[in-house]
C-alpha cells in the first residue's frame, strides 16, 4: 500500500498539467540538459534557477557580474538584464538577452554561449560576444528587446524580437549565430496590434516566442501591459504559420501583423496577468513556461507551468484545471 502511495505521488509531480513553482520570476524561459532543467530570467546579470523536477528550484549564481560593453552602449542601464532566449546547437548553448531602460527604445540585444550548464562542469564559462542587434530612438521604430531564437526546417537560425514602437520583428542570423544575416535589410514585421503603421494609439505587444509542431511555425506572444502588479493586464495570443518569417494568422484567419491573434490565455480573479511565455517539450509532452501576477501575493510575479495541448485542428490549448491552485 505504501509502494502504490508513493507511486500516486510520483505520477501527480511528473503529469499533472498543473506544476505549482511560484517562485519570483520574471519573463523565464526553460531548458533540459541531462536531467537538470535550468531556468533564466530578468534579473541583475540575468537570473538562474535549476530543478529536477519543474517544482522545486534552487537559485543559481547570475549569468553576469557586470556587462560593460551594456553600460557603455545604453544609458541607464545597470546591469538589470531582461527577457534571455536559451538554446542549444552544434554543441553549445546560445543565450541572447536584453539590454535596454523601461518605455526607451534605446536597446541591444547580445549573445552569450557556453559548452554546459551545469555549474559543477569544468567547462561551464559563458563566453560573451556582445551586440547582436541594437535600436536607436530617432532612427528606429521599434525595439531591440525580448530575443527568441527559432531555426527552421532547413537549420537557418532566425531572430524574433520586438515591444511596443512598430511590433514584433524578424531577421535571419548567421551560421554561427551571432549576427545579422543580412544587417543591410529591414526587420520583417510579424505581429503588431495595429491594422497598419499609421494607426493611433499604443502598440502593446511584445515577448514573441516561435515554436515548430509538425508543418506549422506557431507564434506566441503577450499583450497588454506587464509589470504593474495588482494592474496588470498580459495576456497571450497565438497565431500560425508555414513559413518562419510568417504570416501568421490566428484561428480566423487574420494576420497578427495587422492586429490579428488568437487568445491563448488570459488572467482571471487568482492571477491578474500571464505572459511573456516559452514552450519546452519534454519527452513528447509540450509545456507553456509563463510568468503570472500572483492575486493571492498582491500582484507578485509568479513562475508558472503549465501542460500544452493541441486540438484536432492544430491550435495550442491550456487546460484551466485547478486554477486556484496555480
Amino acid at each position: 500500500m505504501r509502494t502504490l502511495f508513493l507511486f500516486l505521488i510520483i505520477a501527480c509531480t511528473f503529469e499533472s498539467p498543473a506544476q505549482v513553482a511560484k517562485i519570483p520570476v520574471h519573463d523565464p524561459v526553460v531548458i533540459r540538459q541531462d536531467s537538470v532543467y535550468y531556468l533564466f530570467a530578468t534579473g541583475r546579470g540575468i537570473s538562474t534557477w535549476s530543478s529536477i523536477d519543474r517544482i522545486n528550484w534552487v537559485r543559481g549564481k547570475a549569468v553576469f557580474d557586470t556587462l560593460p560593453w551594456g553600460v557603455e552602449a545604453v544609458t541607464g542601464f545597470k546591469n538589470h538584464i531582461w527577457a534571455p532566449d536559451i538554446s542549444f546547437h552544434d554543441g553549445l548553448y546560445f543565450l541572447y538577452y536584453s539590454v535596454s531602460t523601461f518605455g526607451k527604445n534605446n536597446s541591444c540585444i547580445g549573445v552569450a554561449t557556453n559548452p554546459t550548464l551545469h555549474p559543477n562542469d569544468p567547462r561551464y564559462q559563458w563566453t560573451d560576444h556582445g551586440k547582436v542587434i541594437q535600436s536607436i530612438p530617432g532612427r528606429d521604430h521599434w525595439n531591440a528587446i525580448d530575443p527568441n531564437l527559432i531555426s527552421d526546417e532547413n537549420g537557418n537560425a532566425f531572430l524574433a524580437f520586438g515591444s511596443f514602437w512598430d511590433g514584433l520583428k524578424i531577421v535571419p542570423l548567421t551560421k554561427n549565430r551571432l549576427a545579422l544575416a543580412k544587417p543591410e535589410e529591414k526587420a520583417i514585421t510579424i505581429a503588431s496590434r495595429k491594422e497598419d503603421e499609421a494607426s493611433p494609439g499604443s502598440n502593446a505587444i511584445e515577448a514573441p516566442f516561435i515554436f515548430r509542431k509538425n508543418k506549422y511555425y506557431y507564434l506566441f506572444a503577450s499583450i497588454d501591459l506587464c509589470c504593474k502588479g495588482e494592474n496588470s493586464t498580459y495576456k497571450m495570443i497565438v497565431g500560425r504559420s508555414t513559413s518562419v518569417t510568417g504570416p501568421y494568422l490566428d484561428i480566423n484567419g487574420k494576420s497578427l501583423a495587422k492586429g490579428g491573434g488568437s487568445i491563448l490565455l488570459q488572467g482571471d480573479k487568482y492571477w491578474h496577468g500571464v505572459g511573456h511565455n516559452a514552450v519546452i517539450e519534454v519527452d513528447g509532452v509540450d509545456y507553456l513556461v509563463f510568468h503570472g501576477y500572483d492575486a493571492a501575493d498582491r500582484g507578485r510575479s509568479k513562475l508558472r507551468i503549465e501542460r500544452l495541448e493541441w486540438d484536432t485542428e492544430g491550435w495550442p490549448m491550456v487546460s484551466r484545471k485547478d486554477a486556484k491552485d496555480r
